[in-house]
């Protein structure tokens, strides 16, 4: 029994990411402003990080908002700040309760100061959190996310605290905003797309991809559940052979 249950702890992914995408299309089918499909998507946050924590998940990171977004209209972005800072100050001690510890990457410097306080407060009040990290991206992008680590390792190159020869991938990938965590082993996009959208770019290198076609709002425990059963039934080789694999996995049984 104790090898099954090992087994079947090696099938939970780490490190779960997940794009929260048709929020819009699902309010439009319903002929609901933008917005009220952001503010019903807050219920399927609930739901896979309830998931998750009870599938023993260790991290999982949301995509909340993109770089990119910033293009859309300024009423939008701004009733999704608006959300944003309500969402943290009503569910941040429910967070703290259930050990989760939130932290959020991204370019934070271009929010309002108000929603700036709100986030480090966040931060500092679940920073105990042992159950589960609830990362949020938020003005985020993967290439910003390298384009800022490649800068910081540069300026260290130029003071001569390293050498080019240092940064190996491990090394690269501290400097990232997610460098002390695992990368993804699983990133799940809701809203039928095929596409990562600029998400986590180098830490998806080996992650397992999952589309789903509900929207966001619609992705509720079920359908966690059903992404978390598809992972488990993938062989993830990283580079090497089935049998490899194979052979791999009954040593350690």
């Amino acid at each position: 029994m104790e090898k099954i249950r090992q087994i079947a702890e090696r099938k939970t992914p780490r490190h779960v990411a997940i794009i929260m995408d048709g929020n819009n299309r699902w309010a439009k089918r319903r002929l609901l402003p933008g917005v009220a499909g952001h503010k019903a998507g807050v219920d399927a946050v609930r739901a896979v990080i309830e998931v998750c924590a009870e599938a023993k998940v260790e991290v999982l990171t949301l995509f909340a908002f993109s770089s990119e977004n910033w293009q859309r209209p300024a009423d939008e972005v701004g009733a999704l700040m608006e959300l944003f800072l309500s969402a943290l100050r009503r569910e941040v001690r429910k967070l703290r309760d259930n050990g989760i510890r939130l932290r959020v990457i991204g370019d934070c410097s271009r929010f309002h100061p108000e929603l700036q306080v709100a986030i480090r407060d966040a931060e500092t009040l679940t920073e105990s959190g042992q159950r589960l990290v609830l990362q949020v991206a938020a003005n985020y992008g993967g290439q910003w996310d390298i384009l800022q680590a490649a800068r910081d390792l540069a300026r260290q190159a130029q003071a001569g605290q390293i050498k080019p020869e240092d940064i190996t991938p491990a090394f690269f990938q501290h400097h990232l905003s997610t460098g002390d965590l695992p990368s993804p082993d699983l990133c799940i996009r809701t809203g039928g797309e095929r596409r990562i959208s600029n998400f986590l770019l180098w830490q998806l290198a080996y992650t397992e991809l999952y589309f789903s076609d509900l929207y966001w709002p619609d992705f509720k425990h079920a359908a966690m559940r059903e992404a978390l059963d598809a992972f488990a039934d993938r062989q993830r080789r990283f580079g090497r052979t089935d049998e490899q694999v194979e052979a791999e996995a009954s040593t350690q049984c």
